[in-house]
């Protein structure tokens, strides 16, 4: 008897079964798929047509969906792994590409690009290597959550505001790679203590 009051506590105590934990087609994974379906979009805008307000609609849209299903996400229980791997695979990509875009006109997006990409390929790794060692997949922290809103937010200002001063220009690129390098040093601290075994 006691033996199984002891199982009862054990079940009663561990948090329910995710049912979409292992699931691929969710309204969060199918805003994902849509803001990867954006990037293209707003490269030819920017890029070919020079739509200055076209591109920032499309920026502005891809933002409001990546609002969107995390909200879903959250709100009804829809979190999955493919949508941890998904959702910031869509984000760094446009993030990527716009910075790409906007390196023409604005040479010192050359440092925030750069230190995206190594600090993805970092993260990258070391996320890798944490669930073959404890089969787990993050999601995003706080700081991640804040350095992209805050790219998202230079990256529009850039694309609307064409002829923005310098000085402004570099202001806000410098908040950005602060707010980088704050992430990739705490997510880096994450990764690398799971995957040493340490909490």
């Amino acid at each position: 008897m006691g033996e199984k009051n002891k199982n009862k506590c054990k079940a009663a105590d561990s948090p329910p079964e995710n049912p979409y934990e292992h699931k691929i087609l969710t309204i969060p994974n199918l805003l994902s798929a849509f803001r990867l379906c954006l990037i293209p979009l707003f490269v030819w805008l920017y890029c070919v047509r020079q739509n200055y307000i076209g591109t920032g609609c499309v920026l502005i849209l891809s933002g409001v969906t990546d609002v969107t299903d995390g909200y879903i996400a959250r709100h009804f229980h829809m979190i999955s792994n493919v949508g941890k791997v998904l959702d910031p695979i869509a984000d760094k990509l446009t993030q990527a590409a716009m910075l790409f875009c906007l390196v023409m006109h604005f040479p010192l997006m050359v440092i925030p690009l750069a230190l995206l990409i190594g600090k993805e390929l970092f993260d990258g790794i070391t996320g890798y290597l944490v669930i073959r060692k404890t089969g787990q997949v993050f999601g995003a922290d706080w700081h991640g959550k804040a350095a992209t809103c805050l790219i998202h937010g230079m990256i529009l200002v850039h694309v609307i505001w064409y002829e923005i001063p310098a000085a402004v220009s570099n202001a806000l690129i410098a908040v950005c790679i602060a707010m980088m390098a704050v992430s990739l040093f705490l997510y880096g601290s994450r990764n690398l203590k799971a995957i040493r075994g340490e909490r």
